[in-house]
């Protein structure tokens, strides 16, 4: 029997191409009828770098991402107050970083498995049921059927995880923000490979120019009464967003009205998950749905294809059940991911300070990273992953190659 996969975002596909390479057959369904779009720009670098690289992606990823210069905080004026460069970024992890589109990365990882696994859009999971051999899941739209697992790669708002082991709400820990971002064609100024951003207390909103003639722009807030909203009203986000950045300055009402003109915004809390365990019986939960560090990381992506990676890996030793599997998986990564999870949630005061003196404070911090040294010494360890991938077959692809034997395997 295939392995149901819930969620084809970073984490799923990247779990499906794993399987296909260890012979294992998969099935994914996603609640959206198509691939997303949109949404926010990561930074990718790390293990999950090296993940990329075996599956033979580095060559598209530096394709469509970019090679951010700077990242710049100004003032109601644009001038200058703080930012620094991001050449130690570079230094730190030899040039193995870039910046992409969420979406795009995702699009990539897709285009890896199209066609070599069967994809159901526009569904989601309903019901399950374990059994001795298998597990039995209803859908909201296609017929039930039998699983040899079932793995939630459904993101922060899982279906999996809460059909499994309870509501959201016991696995939330929320960071105290929100965030929201959506792009725009055709914004004025636009300035190349630099991460603009303009800050007051508790509050930040920043944009960046992308190819096309387009530009992404970027909230983070404080929460507050009357901030919430259903995911997929956008009308509720734009009241929002209009409510809490209406008065800010800077290029805060041109960014506004861009917005007029978009029908899809990203909008969300800035949450983590935590969970005692991730799995049960031949049921588990891979990437955001079982770990988010949060979208202020900056890592969750990169993190999900090393956890896919390994639990895919796992999956496909011979003579290794589902359950004894997935408790490996967790065995190995947990202490890893525990640790990006704690260094998450310090780093997400720096987006949005609360007081005027903490913002001061915050850009004087960042003026010294234009020290190279001072740069080193403040981020180098956050970009270095203490962690090895295993090698799982001898058909894992080499580094750089992008016609191995394992890609072989998944060709029609």
């Amino acid at each position: 029997m295939p392995i149901l996969i819930s969620g084809i975002g970073i984490a799923g596909p990247t779990l499906a191409y794993w399987l296909s390479v260890y012979g294992m057959e998969s099935t994914l369904v996603e609640r959206a009828p198509r691939l997303r779009t949109g949404g926010y720009v990561i930074d990718f670098w790390g293990s999950g770098f090296d993940v990329a690289e075996r599956m033979g992606l580095l060559a598209d990823i530096r394709r469509d991402g970019y090679d951010i210069k700077e990242l710049r905080l100004v003032n109601e004026c644009g001038r200058r107050v703080g930012g620094f460069k991001l050449d130690a970024f570079r230094t730190a992890t030899r040039g193995r970083y870039v910046s992409i589109p969420r979406s795009d990365l995702a699009r990539i990882i897709h285009q890896k498995i199209e066609g070599r696994c069967e994809t159901i859009f526009g569904d989601s999971i309903r019901a399950m049921e374990q059994g001795p051999d298998g597990v039995e899941v209803t859908f909201e739209h296609a017929p039930a059927r039998r699983f040899d697992a079932v793995i939630g790669a459904d993101g922060l708002h899982s279906v999996v995880r809460q059909l499994t082991f309870g509501e959201e709400e016991c696995f939330e820990k929320f960071l105290g923000l929100r965030v929201a971002a959506f792009e725009a064609a055709g914004y004025q100024p636009r300035d190349e490979n630099i991460y603009l951003s303009h800050s007051v207390p508790g509050k930040q909103v920043g944009r960046l120019s992308l190819r096309n003639n387009r530009t992404l722009f970027l909230f983070v807030f404080g929460n507050d009464v009357g901030s919430s909203a259903d995911p997929f009203d956008t009308e509720a986000h734009k009241t929002i967003l209009r409510s809490r950045f209406g008065n800010l300055g800077w290029e805060c009402p041109q960014i506004l009205a861009a917005m007029e003109s978009c029908d899809e915004i990203y909008f969300d809390r800035v949450s983590q998950i935590r969970m005692d365990t991730w799995s049960r019986g031949r049921i588990g939960l891979v990437g955001d749905a079982a770990f988010c560090p949060s979208f202020l990381a900056g890592q969750g992506s990169a993190l999900a294809m090393v956890a896919a990676y390994v639990l895919a890996g796992e999956l496909g030793r011979a003579g290794r059940g589902p359950e004894e599997a997935l408790r490996r998986y967790e065995l190995q990564l947990r202490p890893f991911l525990a640790g990006k999870q704690i260094a998450a949630a310090k780093l997400a005061g720096s987006f949005a300070p609360r007081t005027r003196w903490g913002l001061f404070l915050r850009n004087q911090i960042t003026q010294a990273f234009a020290l190279p040294l001072v740069a080193r010494l403040a981020m180098g360890s956050t970009l270095i992953d203490s962690i090895a991938l295993p090698d799982y077959s001898v058909n894992t692809p080499s580094p750089g190659d992008t016609n191995t034997d394992s890609d072989r395997k998944i060709r029609p």
